[in-house]
């Protein structure tokens, strides 16, 4: 078993054990998640990057990993052969030649 599915079956414990999996359908997981990222985003709100808690910064990108994976485990994703699908697919869409040092979109190179 990889980390990532005993990470998701200690999720999905934890969830069941009190009964939470009736709140977690793919719509309100994908607020949750969205909501966790802006409470990321409020670290560094009047900051220099350098200047966020470090620990305020792992405790939310905890809550949003926590969310995707449960999105995932939900739908079924194999969470490491999707994440190898985008690079591929991104790799295609920036292809080194073009993008490196480059900050454009895909559609602007």
């Amino acid at each position: 078993m990889s980390e990532i599915e005993e990470l998701t079956k200690m999720l999905v414990a934890f969830r069941n054990e009190r009964d939470w999996e009736q709140f977690h359908n793919p719509k309100d997981l994908a607020i949750a998640l969205n909501i966790e990222a802006g409470e990321l985003l409020e670290v560094f709100l009047w900051k220099n990057s350098d200047e966020a808690s470090r620990e305020k910064v792992k405790e939310e990108l905890a809550d949003i990993f926590a969310y995707g994976l449960l999105l995932s485990h939900h739908y079924g994703f194999d969470l490491t052969e999707i994440i190898k699908e985008k690079i591929a697919t991104n790799a295609e869409k920036y292809p080194v030649d073009k993008s490196k040092g480059n900050a454009k979109k895909y559609n602007e190179l």
